[in-house]
């Protein structure tokens, strides 16, 4: 009988998809926090009487804290361990639900925010490098994926409970249980998930980086052995040796070590161009308006909150469809066909929002315009989710070098939340001057995404965290 043990039958198989899955989890809060604010818009700024100005702002505060939480999250996990660092993300995620729902003025209701988003920029940062540094190499592709995957359910998520509170209620303005305002409820279901998030957390081990970095080998050799699946005692000593050798003790990664010769490295310039451009598309106009958005071209409050189940529904499919070839195509040519398609269904929304009318005091899509846009928003993110939503993560989490991954993951995932700022604060601004200028505007940025990726984004599939260092790839892989 034969003594080899394949890849599925391996118990380290289960024990690394469970310790992802629940590095994962925070990617579920992720898309939760990021996205119910959606169905809460246009109750907020009727509660609060705010201006288009206001309104952008109140929606897109949290990613201010978004990118506090990116920045210190790094040094967090490098101090006090990864998971220590998913308890603190955790707690920030349960007080926000509540301060949000709670809230008795817009200056109150952004501060509970910018606190999620601390813990939403935190989770942002930690999960990535954690699932990188566990997951084996030849299963990195679909289990850091599921990180896009967790994200976008937690999405769905929202949309779906939204829907059901707002339906409850008779729309987001209307009481629910104990007279309190629909759109709080929303708010507060969060705190639900977050503490389940907090629960999981503490049953799942350090990451076995972290560990050699702080020099417990001998726990890093049992994560090594029973979640990475090492057997051989000897490959785990070189393992571990590789490991020290490679990584730059991480509690001293600063600044400064993104530099060579006084300029920042090339690929730190690729990670912050994958970051921002995967914001400069408009992703997340879709996630955090589109309600408001349909809403504003004649389609009702109730069809309006169905819109976005379903388009979440195909960031769900589209995410699933991304895990799947991840591992067998690579990154970079899905990035690359991810453009095109974007550029393809953004500059068809455009051209259905050029055709809109307005009726006595109604803004109205006529004929088919309306199914255009439709089908074009969700072939926007049906592109966007299979390569650009897991990809651009999964690459900031394992592209990096050893020696200042930490920082250099911090670093970037604050610029994709910077970049989410600006497109979200200005998106109401811009869609009052014209949704034709602001959907040309995101057409554009996948287009020059495109050129982006196919001179400067590397291929690291099938590759080592060890071997990631400067010029230890290339493009072509």
């Amino acid at each position: 009988m034969s003594t080899t043990t394949t890849r599925s039958q391996d118990p380290a198989v289960t024990a690394v998809t469970w310790v992802v899955l629940v590095a994962a989890f925070g990617g579920f809060l992720f898309g939760f926090d990021t996205a119910v604010i959606n169905g809460a818009v246009g109750a907020i700024q009727d509660t609060f009487g705010l201006s288009e100005v206001l309104i952008g702002f109140t929606v897109s505060s949290a990613l201010l804290g978004c990118m506090v939480g990116a920045w210190i999250g790094g040094t967090l996990s490098d101090r006090l361990g990864r998971v220590r660092a998913m308890l603190i993300a955790a707690a920030a995620f349960f007080i926000s639900a509540l301060g949000s729902g709670l809230a008795f003025d817009t200056v109150d209701l952004i501060v509970w925010r910018v606190l999620g988003g601390v813990g939403v920029g935190m989770a942002s940062v930690i999960a990535p490098a954690y699932i990188a540094e566990v997951a084996p190499t030849s299963l990195r592709g679909r289990l850091g994926s599921l990180w896009q995957m967790a994200i976008v359910i937690g999405i769905f998520a929202a949309a779906v409970s939204n829907a059901f509170i707002s339906n409850l209620a008779g729309g987001a303005s209307g009481e629910l249980w104990f007279g309190v305002d629909a759109w709080r409820w929303m708010f507060l279901i969060e705190a639900i998930p977050a503490l389940i998030y907090g629960l999981l957390a503490t049953s799942i081990p350090e990451s076995p980086r972290y560990l050699v970095s702080r020099g417990d080998d001998a726990r890093a050799a049992t994560v090594l052995r029973e979640v990475v699946g090492l057997r051989q005692d000897d490959e785990i000593r070189a393992k571990i040796q590789e490991i020290g050798r490679t990584i730059n003790m991480e509690s001293r990664q600063r600044l400064r070590d993104l530099l060579v010769s006084g300029k920042v490295m090339p690929i730190v310039w690729v990670g912050l161009g994958l970051a921002v451009f995967q914001q400069f598309v408009g992703i997340n106009v879709i996630f955090y308006y589109s309600n408001t958005l349909w809403q504003s071209v004649g389609i009702p409050e109730d069809q309006s909150f169905l819109i976005q189940v379903i388009t979440t529904t195909v960031n769900i499919v589209a995410t699933v469809v991304g895990i799947i070839i991840v591992d067998k195509v690579g990154r970079r040519i899905p990035l690359a066909v991810g453009s095109a398609g974007m550029a393809l269904g953004l500059g068809m929304m455009a051209v259905a929002f050029s055709q809109a009318v307005t009726v006595g005091d109604d803004v109205q899509l006529p004929g088919a315009w309306g199914v255009v846009a439709l089908i074009s928003a969700n072939v926007f993110v049906l592109f966007f989710g299979a390569t650009w939503g897991p990809f651009m993560w999964l690459l900031l989490g394992e592209m990096f070098p050893n020696r200042i991954r930490a920082i250099a993951l911090g670093v970037t995932a604050s610029a994709n939340w910077a970049a989410n700022f600006v497109i979200s604060t200005i998106f109401p601004s811009m869609a009052e001057l014209s949704l034709v200028f602001a959907y040309g505007f995101y057409a554009v940025s996948a287009l020059l995404s495109l050129v982006f990726v196919l001179k400067w984004v590397p291929e690291t599939k099938g590759r080592e965290l060890e071997d990631m260092a400067e010029g230890a790839y290339t493009k072509q892989g």
